[in-house]
């Protein structure tokens, strides 16, 4: 028989805050890591976790290198994979143009979760934080941002 887990949590806090952005759409990248950053500066929690979360079905977040070269490249990809001149099933249910963001963002997935040690989110040397808005057309967008930990 496994032994029982027996949990303790002492000092648990949750810090949440939001980024608004404006963005241009068809695969319009936005770099939010300062953004990011101040939300855990103004945080007291030291060790945890970040949860970012993009509400809405054309959006998405990861992290890249925010290099011209790079951005480029991804959006050369993404528009490789899912082309946004295709004919989707949802445009023509709905008819609002917008079915290869639907895709684009399900591949891309709307969150990412980033450990947090000593005050310090774990990223990458050339590893920054992104926000990817697929839709067809510009859009007011709010990002959920949510640390847990102590």
């Amino acid at each position: 028989m496994p032994p029982e887990a027996s949990w303790i949590i002492l000092h648990n806090m949750i810090h949440a805050a939001f980024i608004e952005l404006s963005t241009k759409g068809f695969t319009d990248i936005v770099n939010i890591t300062e953004e990011i950053k101040s939300i855990l500066s103004s945080s007291s929690i030291r060790n945890g976790q970040m949860c970012i979360f993009v509400p809405g079905s054309t959006g998405s977040v990861t992290t890249i290198e925010f290099e011209d070269g790079v951005i480029s490249d991804l959006r050369e990809a993404i528009e490789t994979l899912v082309p946004k001149d295709k004919e989707y099933k949802h445009d023509k249910r709905w008819g609002d143009g917008n079915g290869f963001s639907h895709i684009r963002a399900a591949l891309m997935k709307p969150g990412l979760t980033i450990p947090i040690i000593d005050r310090h989110l774990t990223l990458g040397t050339w590893q920054q934080l992104v926000f990817i808005d697929f839709d067809n057309k510009s859009r007011s967008r709010s990002i959920v941002v949510q640390i847990t930990g102590e």
